[in-house]
């Protein structure tokens, strides 16, 4: 058996995932990226490997993304996210047009050809009140962490408007509404709904087209999915399960696959072309 690997470095959680030749994945971890770059990649291949239960030099290629990416040292390639989450979310819905990227830091949206390449992009650029990480900070102001962002928004009757598209100003806001006596679950949806609406902007201008895909470690909360798919006013994929997370590091694997069949192909083919002293003899 054959397996691969993608190492997805990103500003909040490395992922890591180990898959197979017959596109299983095997092995997977995600853990806090925190400083110490390296060691968050080494540790979260460590336990891919682990979870898989095979060693590292069952893993033939290894292709690593995200932010940290250059800092890999035992990858065989590196590639932009841009490019692993369009080949992540074709993985799961083959027919993607366009993709959706929230992550801790950026939003990127994207639109492919039909040859999964990316044709057009753009990425928030509106500090960081247009990112996932907006959300953490609002989960903390109101006293909760960030796996109560889904239950808590759920429970909203009337979401309160975010509208600064500065970070600070945005956390203004939020305390504002606050001392207003604003109940935190309206202002949960109203920091969702705000990025949500600066998601659209991003995907206009890339000139969207179904099918969509939406991918990033924020698009596990049901209430950020709802509105998307209200919003755009079209059926939206999303990977089932916590799989969202992983759409990367899961396209940089099935990228090293492909990468080590081109390179297995050109060996053999080298092998079995006549020398120049065979073609004159």
């Amino acid at each position: 058996m054959i397996f691969t690997a993608g190492i997805d470095v990103g500003s909040t959680y490395t992922k890591a995932v180990i898959l197979s030749e017959d596109d299983r994945v095997v092995g997977r971890s995600l853990r806090r990226t925190g400083f110490r770059l390296v060691d968050a990649a080494e540790q979260s291949f460590g336990t891919a490997l682990s979870e898989a239960g095979i060693r590292r030099d069952d893993v033939k290629y290894v292709i690593s993304t995200g932010y940290g990416r250059a800092l890999v040292s035992f990858r065989d390639l590196q590639v932009t996210d841009l490019t692993a989450n369009a080949r992540g979310a074709a993985f799961f819905f083959p027919s993607t047009r366009t993709v959706l990227d929230v992550g801790g830091q950026t939003v990127k949206a994207s639109r492919l050809d039909d040859r999964l390449r990316v044709t057009s992009f753009r990425l928030n650029d509106k500090c960081a009140a247009g990112t996932g990480a907006f959300l953490e900070k609002t989960a903390r102001y109101l006293g909760y962490s960030t796996e109560e962002i889904g239950p808590l928004a759920a429970m909203s009757r009337q979401p309160v408007p975010i509208s600064g598209v500065c970070a600070v100003f945005a956390e203004s806001e939020v305390i504002n509404h606050l001392s207003q006596g604003v109940s935190p679950a309206d202002i949960m949806l109203g920091a969702i709904t705000s990025l949500v609406d600066r998601s659209v902007q991003l995907l206009r201008r890339v000139r969207m087209e179904p099918e969509f895909t939406l991918v990033g470690g924020i698009l596990r909360f049901p209430s950020m999915v709802s509105l998307l798919r209200e919003r755009l006013g079209e059926a939206v994929n999303v990977p089932a399960d916590d799989m969202v997370q992983f759409a990367a590091a899961i396209g940089a694997a099935w990228l090293a696959r492909r990468r080590l069949t081109a390179t297995a192909l050109h060996s053999s083919s080298s092998l079995k072309s006549p020398s120049y002293h065979d073609s004159v003899r």
